[in-house]
């Protein structure tokens, strides 16, 4: 007996979904589902190719009452650019949650993972970054550090964006982008510090495997969204920073001990008491508690974001794409 499977391209894929409030609310509704306890959610499958400067990461969630859940591989070949080729790339699998069988391939090279990941970055906002946000700055120049900046102004409309990153050119480029896209002032800061001290908000986006940002430049009333560490190894921050800020939110504890800032934490001997995302959401512990409070958010991604997005596609992409027979 044959059933059919939605084949959608990147191209389908991005007139389907764009990073706007409803996707922040999408990822949202997968976090406050992780607080719950019911979503299935097993470790990332994660390879690291130095032999070939690249990874893969295999995702997934299982999470009660939606339609289905999705099987995302994520493979990052970081010479690929030299090739005039994508670093990132990758596909999501939409399997039925009733029968196990495949409903759709979402042939996204990687831009649903770009839409979900910025979303979180904006949920983490929502519920940790002060009210009044006149400043955000992102250490970082790829494409996740103007979709991050971009994902913040939905829920914190920021007036002036502060952009570092090792190469001024890259950061003179990224500047104009958001400038363009968001028609906020951008500035390239030569400090680092300098940034975090004139920011309210502060978004890491870099794959650095030593800390980008320390822990004496804090201050009263500062939020850290750090979304570059996902696999061994990496470290954006100071460890010393997890320990001093008010409140530490993972978006799942397990995978910050492993692949998050909170490794390096460990690491280093010190040990922080984070919550999770999840759980400040849903309520069930406090996020920023005061205007002054110092707020750290480790992002590391999960497969429930990617269950999350993919279902969504399948509910808003109308008659998009490629109907099979199998």
């Amino acid at each position: 007996m044959s059933h059919d499977v939605t084949i959608l391209t990147e191209a389908d894929l991005r007139a389907a979904v764009a990073l706007d409030l409803t996707a922040v609310d999408v990822v949202e509704r997968a976090f406050a589902a992780l607080a719950s306890g019911d979503v299935v959610m097993p470790p990332i499958l994660s390879m690291d190719l130095p032999q070939v400067n690249g990874e893969v990461d295999v995702k997934t969630a299982y999470i009660p009452g939606f339609d289905g859940f999705a099987i995302k591989v994520s493979p990052g070949f970081f010479d690929n650019p030299k090739l005039g080729l994508p670093s990132l790339n990758g596909l999501m699998i939409l399997f039925s949650a009733r029968t196990g069988l495949v409903e759709a391939l979402l042939l996204d090279n990687g831009y649903l993972t770009d839409v979900r990941t910025a979303a979180a970055g904006a949920v983490a906002a929502r519920h940790l970054a002060p009210t009044g946000v006149t400043t955000a700055g992102v250490i970082g120049t790829g494409v996740q550090a103007r979709l991050q900046m971009q994902a913040a102004y939905l829920v914190r409309p920021f007036k002036r964006a502060l952009v570092w990153g090792r190469d001024p050119v890259k950061a003179a480029a990224c500047a104009a982008d958001i400038a363009q896209a968001l028609g906020v002032e951008a500035e390239v800061m030569t400090d680092a510090r300098d940034l975090v001290a004139q920011s309210q908000l502060v978004i890491t986006t870099t794959p650095a495997r030593a800390p980008v940002l320390m822990a004496d430049w804090l201050h009263p009333g500062l939020h850290i969204t750090a979304m570059g560490s996902d696999q061994a190894g990496k470290n954006e921050i100071d460890p010393a920073a997890l320990a001093r800020a008010d409140r530490y939110v993972c978006d799942r504890i397990s995978q910050c001990e492993t692949g998050g800032e909170l490794e390096a934490a460990l690491a280093a001997g010190l040990r922080p008491s984070p919550v999770e995302l999840g759980e400040v959401i849903a309520g069930k512990a406090p996020g920023r508690r005061a205007p002054e409070d110092i707020t750290l958010c480790d992002l590391t991604g999960t497969g429930a974001q990617d269950t999350a997005i993919a279902t969504h596609v399948m509910q808003v992409r109308g008659t998009a794409g490629t109907t099979i027979a199998t």
